[in-house]
């Protein structure tokens, strides 16, 4: 069997790969549930004082060793001390992604604040300018891998010693995004919001190579969407986003009808809502959810529609998330005393 890995060309392989990964930040297709990654500034936008968010992506098994992505992310409202209407949110989003053989790894616990200012108490307008910030670690496993030394008489055996060695496997940045916002509502049923972010704004340096200066691209976001109710039962939900990280595009969109069976309006304790969402020339994506009281359940499945298709018989990965929106205390809550922006979700 003829040697098929150099460890120069590995190297070069292993750099662009992460590079290429680097570009195309962590994205889920339950986007709506895990604003952070959106845009900072639309952290806070929910009826109630806290929310927690937890998500978890299984992505290409079909085709090769999976992609796992996970999230878990948490807002809190602070009112007291400002003016009047104004409030802070602060919170954070973790997330960590492991993907291919190499087991390469991303890390990240980004702390946010959000402040958000009250334009209009009639129609709850607020305009709201957030930043978030913190450290990101990025890894591999050189034992996952293979090398031509392993490779005796024709037979690779894992066993096999090898001469190739790693002056680094993990490296540690910091990395910093900001967002601004505005958010309404119209004739008390549309709410609707839109939005602008950057990411990645200090351009943070990454390499395994401690020799390269290589540094991740500034990214910018733009977010919009609306809520209304069509009767008193049934409401619509439509959101989009659209980024821009050097050379690349990621365009992507979709809708939530919401049924609701017990009673109407924003009180509703339990419903169910259906809809899609789609990324351009990626993927189209059934999605259902389930509500009740203050937890939600979304499911979703992304059908590969892009040149990876026949390799993947459309098949891309399956994504859960769980979400928890409430009151501290719900009988003596400030947040019960203030207009809170429109909830869109």
């Amino acid at each position: 069997m003829k040697k098929i890995i150099r460890y120069r060309f590995f190297i070069l392989l292993l750099l662009n790969s992460f590079v290429a990964q680097a570009q195309q930040d962590i994205n889920f297709s339950q986007f709506y549930e895990l604003p952070l990654l959106r845009n900072p500034a639309l952290a806070g936008i929910f009826n109630g004082n806290v929310r927690f968010t937890a998500a978890y992506r299984n992505q290409w098994q079909s085709i090769t060793v999976p992609y796992r992505t996970m999230a878990l992310g948490s807002e809190i409202k602070f009112f007291k001390g400002l003016s009047s209407g104004d409030f802070i949110t602060t919170g954070f989003q973790l997330t960590n992604d492991v993907a291919g053989d190499s087991k390469l790894k991303r890390t990240q616990f980004f702390p946010v604040l959000n402040y958000h200012k009250l334009l209009n108490e009639e129609s709850s307008s607020f305009i709201s300018l957030a930043f978030m910030g913190g450290p990101v670690n990025e890894s591999f496993d050189p034992g996952k891998l293979q090398f031509d030394d392993q490779f005796v008489n024709g037979a690779y055996s894992a066993s096999n010693p090898t001469s190739q060695t790693f002056s680094k496997t993990s490296f540690n940045y910091w990395d910093a995004s900001t967002g601004l916002s505005f958010t309404s509502l119209i004739n008390n049923n549309l709410k609707f919001y839109f939005g602008a972010g950057m990411f990645h704004f200090t351009k943070p340096r990454l390499s395994f190579m401690t020799d390269n200066d290589i540094r991740l691209n500034k990214k910018y976001g733009f977010n919009t969407g609306l809520s209304t109710y069509t009767n008193l039962y049934n409401r619509i939900v439509v959101y989009a986003d659209y980024f821009i990280q050097g050379g690349n595009r990621l365009a992507q969109g979709g809708f939530l009808f919401t049924r609701n069976l017990d009673t109407g309006g924003d009180d509703a304790r339990l419903s169910l809502s259906g809809g899609a969402a789609y990324r351009w020339k990626d993927a189209f994506v059934p999605v259902v959810k389930i509500n009740t009281n203050q937890l939600s359940i979304g499911l979703s499945y992304d059908v590969n529609i892009s040149k990876l298709r026949t390799a993947s018989s459309y098949r891309g990965g399956f994504e859960l998330t769980l979400s928890y929106m409430g009151l501290w205390n719900a009988e003596n809550s400030d947040a019960e005393k203030v207009h809170c922006p429109a909830n869109i979700w």
